[in-house]
């Protein structure tokens, strides 16, 4: 139906898959529940004219018979599986189906299996010509965002009303990073790019959307990947009063200016990629950035000294990792106080150097790990160097249920950064006692949803999706 021919509102339905489910699967894993910011994106992208309804799929039923004409859906690598199957159920009422993100950047051949459209990079340029075409029956099967747009838009929250996330409030300053870790499929999505919204759009977004007792989450890929825009940024914080938490890399430790002015604008706590102790492992997947100026412990030394909690991260599962690096970790990360950790092995995510090489090796187990029947959430993709996948795996479970026993929380609590604040030390307590129960929780959790058993619908196209891809870039091309 064209648009002068409509009696009603163009309707599109936003939805948020999520990564899998049991059968019969009635709570899901509470510490993945924080507000969806890229649906909210999408939702503000959307013409004023246009009706707008969203769906998430860890909270509740998808209404798939609701009328509506267009499904849009950003799809992660670990969402895929989900995705497609929303998507089969869709196209199968006749209900086109849009796709966006990190998985249908980095692999668009295979996702263009599953849907009617695709957009290629960030959706700010390109999102308004897309609902155009699609309004007037007239659409492109592959809209590419060239460049980084400039971040202007606000996310429409609204959408959340009445859907029970986690009481934490998401904002993007900045997206991208400068550093160029093998594993990371935030650089291969950006480029080792990074850009940032106006100062005063973050400070209107924080003024429309505070809450009393808010805490506010920066999600940036890396809040001080430009350092000096993230302290002005810190010091437009100053007056406001917030508390905050964000994502850095750790050479921000060595930095006293910045780590001043994030305690002075209420920084709680900073995730930090630790990775790994191993100055081997730190040079395998170009990260040896972290050994700098006395490496992990001379950092959290800084960040203590300035009150700033951490969250560090670690990976394991490189060349040089033995079951004994993960006693090395564990000792770190308990006598440092960690606020909370992350033990996780290493994931070959497609579009990054480890695939790539990993596939050259041929040391993938299932390829792609992400579709196949057998995976399972926490199962190794790979051939680990040093141990058996299945070591490696019952390991990093092991690590988890070590560092979120009660002796371990009891003990890291004790820390001053920890204890000093009475709110944060509730906080602590909570959130450790969150991760304790999702130990098993998500452990082997199916990629796609078992209660689904419905058959994959691909699209039957005249051409096929590498030359269609190669024909949009080449349009894209100057002459």
């Amino acid at each position: 139906m064209t648009g002068n021919a409509r009696s009603r509102p163009f309707r599109v339905t936003i939805v948020h898959p999520c990564v899998g489910r049991y059968p019969g699967m009635q709570r899901y894993i509470r510490t993945w529940m924080m507000e969806p910011l890229s649906a909210a994106t999408v939702a503000a992208l959307l013409p004023i004219n246009v009706e707008r309804r969203f769906y998430d799929d860890r909270l509740e039923p998808i209404p798939f018979d609701e009328p509506t004409d267009l499904i849009a859906i950003s799809v992660e690598t670990y969402t895929a599986r989900r995705a497609y199957q929303i998507a089969s159920e869709y196209r199968r009422r006749g209900v086109p189906v849009l796709m966006g993100g990190f998985h249908a950047t980095l692999c668009p051949e295979e996702v263009l299996e599953y849907c009617d459209a695709i957009v290629i990079g960030e959706a700010e340029s390109v999102m308004p010509a897309v609902i155009d075409d699609f309004m007037h029956g007239r659409n492109e099967v592959i809209y590419r965002s060239e460049g980084r747009p400039v971040l202007t838009l606000r996310p429409d929250r609204t959408i959340f009303q009445g859907k029970k996330y986690l009481p934490i409030r998401l904002v993007e300053f900045a997206r991208g990073c400068r550093f160029k870790c093998d594993f990371c499929a935030i650089q291969s999505f950006f480029k080792s790019t990074h850009s940032h919204q106006s100062i005063e759009n973050v400070l209107q977004e924080i003024h429309e959307t505070r809450r009393r007792g808010q805490m506010f989450f920066f999600i940036d890929d890396n809040l001080t990947s430009n350092p000096e825009q993230a302290k002005e940024m810190m010091r437009a914080l100053i007056p406001l009063r917030i508390r905050w938490v964000s994502q850095s890399a750790i050479n921000i430790a060595y930095d006293e200016e910045a780590l001043e002015l994030m305690k002075r604008s209420g920084c709680q706590g900073i995730l930090v990629g630790f990775e790994s102790l191993d100055p081997t492992a730190l040079r395998q997947m170009n990260k040896d950035f972290n050994l700098m100026k006395g490496g992990p412990a001379a950092a959290m030394r800084n960040f203590r000294r300035h009150g700033l909690r951490i969250y560090g991260t670690f990976i394991f599962g490189y060349d040089h990792d033995t079951p004994e690096t993960f006693r090395e970790t564990m000792d770190f990360a308990k006598h440092e106080g960690l606020f909370i950790a992350a033990f996780n092995h290493i994931t070959p995510f497609p579009g990054t150097p480890l695939y790539e090489r990993m596939k050259h090796e041929g040391r993938l187990l299932y390829n792609p790990w992400w579709n196949d029947d057998r995976y399972r959430y926490n199962m190794i993709p790979f051939q680990p160097a040093q141990m058996t996948a299945e070591e490696l795996a019952a390991r990093c479970v092991a690590a988890r249920r070590e560092f979120y026993s009660w002796n371990s929380i009891c003990r890291r609590a004790t820390h001053r950064v920890n204890y000093r604040d009475p709110w944060m030390l509730l906080n602590f307590l909570a959130i450790n006692a969150m991760h304790q129960r999702d130990v098993e929780g998500r452990n082997g959790l199916p990629l796609g949803d078992q209660n689904w058993h419905g058959q994959l619908m691909k699209v039957q196209r005249m051409k096929p999706a590498d030359v269609l891809l190669r024909e949009s870039l080449r349009d894209t091309l100057p002459v």
